[in-house]
C-alpha cells in the first residue's frame, strides 16, 4: 500500500431541500479507503449510506446539494466545496468538471454496483449487449474487442455458458447472476476502487454467501478496493477490512473489523451488534433496536442517538460529541463521537429516561427530547 489513501472523503455534506425544511442526509462525515481493502459503510436505513456513496460519485440529484467537504481520489479533488463571496457553497476552481468526472472518473477508475440489479440493468436489452456498449463507453476498444471482454467477464463472475448467456435477457437470469452480471459491469473497466451499495440485500442467505466469497476472490486478484454499503454486520464481519457505523448523515464509530466487534465503544454499534445472531457468543434471544431513527430534517439536539440510547445521561442531550481517538498503543484506529469518551461529566450526570429504558414516559424526557 501507498501512504496516501486512494481515496479520502474530508467533511462531507449534502443537504436535500425541501418544503418542509432542510434534511441533513449527510453531516460531516471523513473516512478513508486504502489500496486493497474493503471498507464497511454501516447503519439502519435513514443513515445516510446511500446519499454518502452518491455523493462521492456526484450523482446526488435536485434536490439534493453536496454543500461541503472534500473528496480526493488518487491526489485529484473530484469533489471540493467551498464557501463563495456570497456565503453559498460552489466548486473550487480544482475540483473536476462534470464532464472530467464522467470522462475520467466514473466507470474508469470508481465503479458503483446498485443493490437492484432489476433497476440498474435494462430490462429490453440482452445482458451482453449492455455489458458491451458499458466497455466501450469506458475503454478505447471496438465492438468485436469489448465483446470478448463481456464474454469473459462474465465467465471471470461465474456465469455458466458466457458465450451464450450473453443473448439472454435480465428476467432470463436469477437474482443471484444478475447481480454478478452487475459485478461483471463494474470489472470490465478495471477500477481501483468500486462502491458496493447494499449489492446482496434482495438475495437469499446461500446466494449472498456465494456472492461474498466472489468479491474476496476478485479482490485478491485484482487488488480491486471497495467500499461496502450495508446494515448488515454479519456481512461486515465476512467481508471487510475497517468499519465506519453512520448514524442519521454522521459516522459515530470506525474501527478495524476485529475491533469493531470485540472492543465496541458506541452503545449504538452495541445495539447493532445486540440484533444480530453472533456466531462468537450465544444468547437466549436478540434484542432489536428501540424506537426508530429521527428524521433528519430535524435531529435531536446532542447526540443524535440520545432518544434511543440505553446509556443516555442529561449531557448527552446537551453536548454534540465529537470523534475521539479511544485506540490503543499497540492497535490500529479506532475512534469514536460518544460523550462518554468527552471531558464534560458523563459520570456526574443523570441518567435520561429514553426510548431502551424500561420506564420510558414516566418523567424525565417527553417525545421532543425535553424536560417533562
Amino acid at each position: 500500500m501507498t501512504d496516501e489513501p486512494l481515496l479520502k472523503v474530508e467533511n462531507l455534506q449534502t443537504q436535500f431541500f425541501t418544503e418542509e425544511g432542510t434534511v441533513r442526509a449527510v453531516d460531516g462525515i471523513s473516512f478513508e479507503v486504502n489500496e486493497g481493502e474493503i471498507v464497511g459503510l454501516v447503519g439502519e436505513s435513514g443513515a445516510g449510506k446511500s446519499v454518502a456513496t452518491s455523493s462521492i460519485m456526484r450523482l446526488v440529484e435536485t434536490p439534493g446539494q453536496i454543500v461541503g467537504g472534500t473528496v480526493t481520489y488518487k491526489g485529484t479533488k473530484i469533489v471540493d466545496i467551498e464557501e463563495g463571496p456570497d456565503g453559498q457553497p460552489r466548486p473550487s476552481e480544482e475540483m473536476l468538471t462534470d464532464e472530467e468526472m464522467r470522462e475520467q472518473i466514473r466507470g474508469n477508475e470508481i465503479a458503483i454496483i446498485f443493490q437492484d440489479p432489476m433497476e440498474a440493468l435494462n430490462p429490453v436489452f440482452k445482458v451482453g449487449a449492455q455489458l458491451r456498449e458499458f466497455i466501450e463507453l469506458n475503454r478505447d476498444v471496438g465492438s468485436a474487442e469489448a465483446r470478448e471482454i463481456a464474454v469473459d467477464m462474465l465467465r471471470e463472475v461465474g456465469i455458466p455458458e458466457p458465450v451464450k448467456r450473453y443473448d439472454s435477457y435480465p428476467h432470463q437470469f436469477s437474482g443471484g447472476m444478475r447481480q454478478r452480471v452487475l459485478i461483471a459491469m463494474a470489472l470490465a473497466c478495471e477500477p481501483s476502487l468500486i462502491i458496493a451499495d447494499e449489492p446482496t440485500t434482495a438475495l437469499d442467505v446461500t446466494v449472498e454467501g456465494q456472492i461474498i466469497d466472489l468479491v474476496h476472490d476478485l479482490e485478491a486478484k485484482y487488488d480491486t478496493s471497495f467500499v461496502w454499503v450495508t446494515h448488515d454486520l454479519g456481512v461486515v464481519a465476512e467481508i471487510c477490512d475497517r468499519v465506519n457505523v453512520m448514524y442519521l448523515g454522521e459516522i459515530i464509530e470506525s474501527a478495524d473489523v476485529d475491533d469493531l466487534f470485540h472492543d465496541t465503544k458506541h452503545p449504538y454499534t452495541e445495539a447493532l451488534l445486540q440484533s444480530i445472531p453472533r456466531p462468537d457468543q450465544t444468547v437466549e434471544e436478540l434484542e432489536p433496536i428501540v424506537g426508530v431513527m429521527p428524521e433528519a430534517i430535524n435531529p435531536p439536539s446532542g447526540c443524535r442517538f440520545h432518544t434511543r440510547c440505553p446509556d443516555a445521561r442529561t449531557v448527552c442531550r446537551e453536548f454534540h460529541p465529537t470523534e475521539q481517538d479511544v485506540s490503543e498503543a499497540v492497535t490500529a484506529t479506532h475512534r469514536v463521537a460518544c460523550v462518554k469518551y468527552e471531558s464534560i461529566g458523563y459520570e456526574d450526570a443523570r441518567p435520561l429516561e429514553t426510548e431502551a429504558t424500561d420506564d420510558f414516559g414516566s418523567g424525565l424526557i417527553d417525545a421532543s427530547g425535553e424536560d417533562a
